[in-house]
């Protein structure tokens, strides 16, 4: 069989040509586009934008315009939340869609209250959809009206919205590349490039500072830039903006403000490990931060400070396990999230097969603070011994919800109480979330433990990514649990079966008024020691801190 032939059996669904039509209104949507497997997101959320769907004819015209398996194109489309895919036959999904979020705070403050009063009024042009978490806790309950986010949503507001068509999130005030520059910004990315400072003593300071991942891991990434510059070029750089962890907002509120101090962090990493490419994976939910990147980028491309690494922004599609960082790579390459196993470890075999600096946006959003005032000056700040700063992602029944730059080693109650305005008129501390839905539920006895890397491993739990959500006696650690156990369920890639079923069958015995404690603790064990990841791993820790530490509520 010639190559002709190939490419053109490999380009239909058996039975079924490319209609003339669809291969049109594909084409006028690539455009001018690079035609790569790796944009194959890229290219769908063009389709899914245009139509609100994605209908079977596009899907086989992308797959002939890519040279792709139809079921290679299927199989990604699928599995992305955002993407509506429509089968043959199947009735296309009303043009607008609004989501409201029913995470662990949203519940907290009415989601579900929301979401019936929406779907009784809200009706033809109009469907509502629970969503996982959107980034916005502090002011929940949350609902996004296309693109756009109804922060403190009401039936009343959520409707207004939809008769308004504002369905596009518009991104506030924020410091511009402008006002950047105005400001220092980016004379320590020119102090590297044109040698003031050696890549030896940006990563030594990295190192003193003891500034680790503040993306969950907390692996010290002064170690992880030496890693990598002992690692053969090419070399890349992919930073995880996906930010789906229930609670998590921190990434979201430093975008909105001063992306550029987050670019330039990113810069210096480029030029310290010799990285050409940089690619930018922002969560699908953060319409305003895509469009203040997008437009900031360009202007740093237009009036470089320097000669620059390519720069490619990328958008997620609705999958919280692309958070996991070879799960965010394998969506990056265009595939399905799936988490890859290791080792190899990214470092070594990762975007691309070519060894990969992954990291978090705030780790490099605090590059250029500590480098112009000094690892001494970072770790100066801390309590209870521990060192650096945190920034605290809090919601939940407390007067000043937001994030809170604090001391590493604060307590929970101490940060309540400096940062947080107290606790919510008749709400008594009862106990709190101190890393989102995966760090497990403490209860308030323990809020006096400094909140900090590894210091909560002993009791369950972990910080995580720093989201703290307040629990006062208002609330029920069993019925949160269960919120971050359906999250998992609906979350997991589906990959292993200690995850993909484990999460069904733990779901399933928590709905009972009776758990089962036994079996809910064998299978804990069986998904934390076989999941091929942290979701699968991690999913068992809100059900057990809520046996182990709210007995009071089983019996």
């Amino acid at each position: 069989m010639n190559d002709a032939s190939q490419r053109k059996r490999k380009g239909q669904i058996r039975g079924r040509s490319v209609e003339p039509q669809a291969r049109a209104e594909l084409l006028a949507l690539l455009g001018d586009m690079p035609r790569r497997r790796d944009l194959l997101i890229e290219y769908l959320h063009l389709i899914q934008d245009a139509y609100h769907h994605i209908a079977a004819r596009h899907l086989v015209a992308l797959a002939d315009e890519l040279r792709l398996a139809p079921t290679e194109v299927y199989e990604v489309a699928t599995f992305y939340h955002h993407f509506d895919v429509v089968r043959e036959g199947e009735t296309p999904p009303p043009p607008l869609t609004v989501r409201v979020c029913d995470s662990i705070t949203c519940e907290m403050f009415g989601a579900r209250e929301l979401v019936a009063a929406l779907e009784q009024t809200l009706h033809g042009d109009v469907r509502v959809m629970r969503a996982p978490c959107v980034g916005r806790c502090h002011a929940a309950p949350v609902a996004v009206v296309g693109h756009n986010p109804i922060e403190h949503a009401s039936a009343d507001s959520v409707r207004a919205a939809v008769a308004a068509n504002a369905v596009t999130a518009a991104p506030g005030a924020y410091i511009d590349l402008r006002r950047y520059r105005d400001t220092g910004g980016y004379r320590t990315l020119l102090d590297c490039i044109e040698g003031r400072r050696s890549a030896e003593d940006v990563v030594t300071a990295l190192e003193h500072s003891g500034l680790r991942g503040l993306g969950g891991a907390g692996f010290p990434s002064g170690r992880k830039w030496r890693i990598l510059r002992s690692q053969p070029e090419p070399r890349l750089i992919a930073v995880n903006i996906d930010e789906g962890e229930p609670g998590t907002f921190k990434d979201r509120h430093y975008l909105e403000r001063d992306p550029h101090r987050f670019l330039e962090g990113t810069l210096i990493a480029a030029w310290a490990i010799g990285a050409d490419d940089v690619h930018i994976y922002l969560r699908d939910e953060y319409a305003g931060c895509r469009r203040i990147l997008t437009d900031e980028i360009a202007a740093i491309e237009a009036a470089p400070p320097a000669q620059l690494p390519r720069l490619h922004l990328r958008r997620g599609a609705g999958a919280y396990i692309c958070g996991e960082e070879s799960a965010m790579i394998e969506s990056i390459e265009g595939k399905r999230g799936m988490p890859r196993l290791r080792p190899p470890y990214v470092a070594e075999v990762g975007l691309f097969g070519r060894p990969t600096l992954e990291h978090n946006m705030e780790t490099l959003y605090w590059v250029r603070d500590i480098l112009e005032h000094g690892a001494d000056w970072f770790t100066s700040h801390g309590r209870r011994e521990r060192k650096g700063l945190r920034s605290f992602s809090v919601s939940g029944r407390v007067n000043t919800p937001g994030v809170h730059l604090a001391p590493a080693g604060i307590s929970v109650r101490e940060l309540i109480d400096e940062y947080c305005g107290g606790m919510l008129p008749g709400h008594t501390f009862y106990g709190y979330f101190p890393g989102g839905a995966s760090g497990g539920i403490l209860p308030a006895a323990l809020g006096d433990l400094p909140l900090d890397f590894d210091t909560l491993n002993a009791h369950g739990s972990f910080i995580g990514s720093a989201a703290v959500i307040i629990l006062s006696q208002h609330d029920q650690a069993r019925a949160l649990a269960l919120n971050a156990m359906r999250f998992f369920e609906d979350e997991s890639c589906g990959q292993c079966t200690p995850c993909r079923a484990g999460t069904a069958k733990a779901v399933q015995l928590m709905e009972k008024r009776i758990w089962d404690k036994a079996l809910l603790e064998e299978l804990a064990d069986t998904m934390q020691d076989a999941s091929i990841c942290g979701l699968g791993q991690a999913a068992p820790n809100p059900l057990r801190t809520a046996l182990k530490y709210f007995p009071q509520e089983f019996e």
